[in-house]
Order: structure tokens, then C-alpha cells, then sequence
């Protein structure tokens, strides 16, 4: 399927679903498995149809907006920077879920640290290489949970699932972390993303479902 019809398609799915009426729960679940998920033990691969390839020596992590030191990481520079390793569910908004993933790398608190964002800092915008986006409010992004990961399960970050660098946030729909990971952008406004601007929820909670707009 090309990048065109593969988004085409989502965006129509979502189109669909508020359509039907489909609603976001007002109460948050409380079970380890999300509403409206089923468990795998594969790991799909979605993306937008482009999985750039990014030698090491070429990779750059631009963290910039609303911050009092703006930086520019290379691969290396990233890798110097205390690492951490978190396991957590992914939660897929396609209905599946995995248990039990061990990433690896640099917590995201460890950014916020090397560039001090300002006060007004509210949001963070990411962007990648494959020409993605998605937004997250700051707050839950300082979470102990998130990271950008350069390895899964003791090994590098695969291309296909979109490495050598990627965003983890745990408690919201995997689509909130960003794959082929290239920018940082603290903002004091919201800013929607790729899927956000098409019809995808911009709060993302897994546990009420908040799938759609």
C-alpha cells in the first residue's frame, strides 16, 4: 500500500468511527489491558509507508523552542548521556497491545534537564525523519516512563520499528512516540500532529479510549 492510501485509509477509519458515535469513556479504566485492545505477542510494524535509513554518523537530535540552552545531539553526544532501561506495555490505537517491553536510552527527564525549557513551556512537538509529528502536553511527557529509546529487548532500535531512535510514552497510544525521532520543540501552545490534524485524539489515553477527535 503506498504512504498516500495507507493515510487515506486511516484517516477514513477515524472518519468512520466518530461517525458511528464512537465516544471516549468519561472514567478510566483500571485494568493492565487497555478497553477495546487484545493482546499479541508479535510486534506489528505501522508506519507511514517510508522507513528512512539514518547512519549513526549522520543522525541529529535538534532540541529547540521555548528552552534556555538549545542543543543539537549527535548519535554519539546522545549515547554519552546517562542511559536507563524501562519495561512497559504498548498500546497500540489499530486494537493490539504487547506486554513486557524492555526499551533502552535516555530519559526524556535527561533532555529537559540539558536544555532547561522556560515557564511558558507547556507542550512538547516532535518531529522525524520520515516527515512525522505528534504533540504531547509537557507534563506528561516528564513522566519516569518515557524515553527516546535506541534499544529494544537488549538489541538496537530496528529501522522498522523505527529506529535508531524513537519516542516511549507508556500511557498514551503508541502513536504519540514518535519513530525515526529528529526534533524536540517546546512550545507554550498545543500544536497537532501528523494524525491529530487527521481526526486522531490529541490526548491519546489508552484506559478511556481516546482513539478519535
Amino acid at each position: 500500500m503506498s504512504k498516500e492510501r495507507y493515510i487515506a485509509a486511516k484517516q477514513k477509519w477515524a472518519e468512520k468511527q466518530k461517525a458511528a458515535g464512537f465516544t471516549a469513556r468519561t472514567v478510566a479504566s483500571t485494568d493492565r489491558l487497555p478497553p477495546g485492545q487484545k493482546l499479541t505477542t508479535g510486534f506489528p510494524v505501522l508506519d507511514l509507508g517510508v522507513q528512512p535509513e539514518i547512519p549513526h554518523a549522520e543522525w541529529r537530535l535538534a532540541i529547540d523552542g521555548l528552552v534556555e540552552k538549545p542543543t543539537t545531539l549527535s548519535w554519539d553526544q546522545l549515547n554519552a548521556l546517562p542511559q536507563v532501561e524501562d519495561v512497559s506495555d504498548f498500546h497500540c490505537v489499530t486494537t493490539w497491545s504487547k506486554y513486557d517491553c524492555r526499551w533502552g536510552g535516555v530519559a526524556f527527564t535527561t533532555l529537559y534537564e540539558l536544555v532547561q525549557p522556560k515557564p511558558d513551556a507547556k507542550f512538547v512537538y516532535f518531529t522525524s525523519f520520515d516527515g512525522y509529528s505528534t504533540n504531547v502536553p509537557l507534563e506528561a511527557c516528564l513522566d519516569d516512563d518515557v524515553l527516546i529509546a535506541t534499544s529494544f529487548d537488549g538489541a538496537p532500535v530496528s529501522r522498522e520499528h523505527g529506529g535508531p531512535a524513537r519516542v516511549i510514552i507508556p500511557k498514551l497510544y503508541a502513536w504519540k512516540g514518535a519513530k525515526f525521532v529528529s526534533g524536540i520543540t517546546f512550545l507554550a501552545e498545543d500544536k497537532l500532529g501528523f494524525w491529530e490534524l487527521r481526526g486522531y485524539s490529541n490526548t491519546a489515553d489508552p484506559w478511556k479510549e481516546e482513539r478519535y477527535a
